[in-house]
């Protein structure tokens, strides 16, 4: 069996080690598994969604949040529904263009920012019903929790936008914002560009258009050190950047990289790069989102193609971090995030199903009691989950040759996968120059191999896999060579 390689289209087609079309799967070790169907989740919000986010309050339950551009929602699990939770106002926001909602939990506050034309807003988990203003804290473009402290990037705190500016709050209180008081301060940080992105944990992770600088804490007097770990790129692109534990993935001008906290390891150098920037529609970078997947290891962007005529993004770059192996996906998302279900009282259970009897699944279940994880987004203004069922995908694997000058002929192509069923054709063309024509598509007969003639000097074969596949795993190819004319 040929095993389905590493999707590599930075790689010629001819002796391609890997593939050249791995469409709509997840990368697996020894093959790729199905990309599940964007499936949407209750009703839609009143305009795009720009931020989605699940909290978990000190008893265990699930709240999930929402945001577009002028207004706040929590996810009802009894009706299904976004319900509007936003300040008093009409509009409540009024986020611009680019901007988005970013959220953090801070104990049992939730705080979310919507850029330099946005208050920081704040929910105190199991009290509040709407958001309110979080007096004295900077309107900012980040936001994020590092050690006991609250902190903002690229803000204005009342004399305009300083793009290259952070600012922490006090020790452990969300409401001390007075420079030198509680330990709460700022920094600024010129001659590396904008802030892009910033990363909380136990220490900070300050991404900038040139530099990439780590914050760490030394107490009084200075609280936090910080050093410039990488002078040699950045992060160029904010909807870019995302993180699985002290591991942050982000785009720079050159390819994709993967920061550790004190160096970036280029992940797409010679394998996807080449074929991003050449996809990827520069126009709408703003409108990239990106998010990790820890269930199936994946760090996935979503990005506006050339190929698409509106500006919505309608293509999935997906990267197991844990194999160093990449995908593409064909979907449309406006946002893409991790988040975790809402829990279900026994009432919202009644609402749903009408009868209690005709609810098939455990009340023990995990989906009901809320916190089950889900990798998602959201279309439009309604949030989606890739829950459904599985997209049909292609795959086409490298160039081959059986001899210099001759020709050869394909007869039989075996495809090795789980579950559904596929469609083979043969991709041809005489010289490396030669535009590629595939046959017809075939499916397997009752010995499990497709038949061909399918005679040229090179030889590529695609499969197309439908229905409730589960893994595809490889090919096996009976050729020939035939006699030079």
């Amino acid at each position: 069996m040929i095993q389905f390689g590493e999707w590599l289209p930075d790689q010629p087609a001819y002796s391609n080690a890997g593939v050249l079309a791995a469409e709509n799967v997840i990368p697996a070790l020894n093959g790729y598994r199905p990309l599940n169907q964007f499936t949407s989740l209750g009703s839609a919000a009143g305009a795009t969604i720009r931020g989605i986010y699940a909290a978990r309050d000190n008893s265990g339950n699930i709240k999930l949040f929402a945001g577009d551009s002028d207004k706040l929602y929590t996810f009802n699990a009894s009706t299904n529904v976004l319900d509007d939770v936003s300040k008093a106002g009409t509009p409540a926001y009024d986020l611009d263009g680019a901007e988005k909602w970013r959220f953090i939990q801070f104990g049992e506050y939730v705080l979310a920012s919507g850029g330099i034309g946005e208050e920081i807003q704040k929910w105190q988990l199991g009290t509040d019903t709407v958001f309110s203003n979080l007096a004295n804290a900077p309107k900012a473009d980040f936001i994020a929790v590092v050690r006991d402290f609250i902190w903002t990037a690229n803000i204005d705190d009342g004399a305009g936008r300083v793009p290259y500016k952070v600012r922490w709050s006090g020790f452990n209180d969300i409401t001390s914002w007075t420079a030198g008081v509680d330990q709460s301060d700022f920094q600024e940080l010129p001659d590396s560009g904008a802030i892009t992105g910033l990363v909380g944990g136990e220490y900070a992770t300050v991404l900038c258009e040139k530099a990439i600088f780590r914050a760490t804490f030394t107490g009084p007097p200075l609280i936090w050190q910080f050093d410039k770990v990488e002078s040699q790129r950045g992060c160029t692109v904010p909807g870019s950047v995302c993180n699985y534990g002290s591991t942050v993935f982000y785009l720079s001008d050159n390819g994709f990289h993967a920061f550790d906290g004190s160096s970036s390891t280029p992940i797409g150098n010679e394998k996807v790069d080449k074929f991003f920037f050449k996809d990827f529609n520069p126009l709408y970078k703003d409108r990239m989102t990106s998010g990790v997947d820890p269930l199936n290891q994946i760090a996935v962007w979503s990005y506006t193609s050339r190929a698409s005529t509106t500006g919505q993004p309608d293509r999935l770059l997906i990267y197991n971090y844990a194999l160093g192996r990449w995908s593409l996906g064909n979907v449309n998302a406006d946002y893409i995030a991790p988040f975790f279900s809402a829990g279900y009282t026994v009432e919202d259970l009644d609402n749903l199903a009408n009868n209690m009897d005709a609810i098939t699944t455990v009340l023990d279940s995990q989906f009901y009691r809320g916190g089950e994880f889900f990798f998602g987004g959201a279309v439009g203004g309604q949030l989606h989950t890739f829950t459904g069922d599985p997209y049909q995908a292609t795959i086409i694997t490298g160039e081959a040759s059986i001899s210099k000058g001759k020709h050869a002929i394909v007869t039989r192509v075996y495809p090795y996968h789980e579950d559904g069923d596929v469609q083979v054709s043969v991709g041809l063309r005489g010289t490396p120059t030669d535009t590629v024509a595939f046959t017809a598509p075939g499916v397997t007969n009752a010995a499990g191999f497709v038949p061909f003639r399918a005679q040229d000097r090179y030889h590529r074969v695609k499969i197309v896999f439908n229905n409730n596949w589960s893994f595809a795993h490889g090919i096996d190819v009976d050729v020939r060579e035939v006699g030079r004319r």
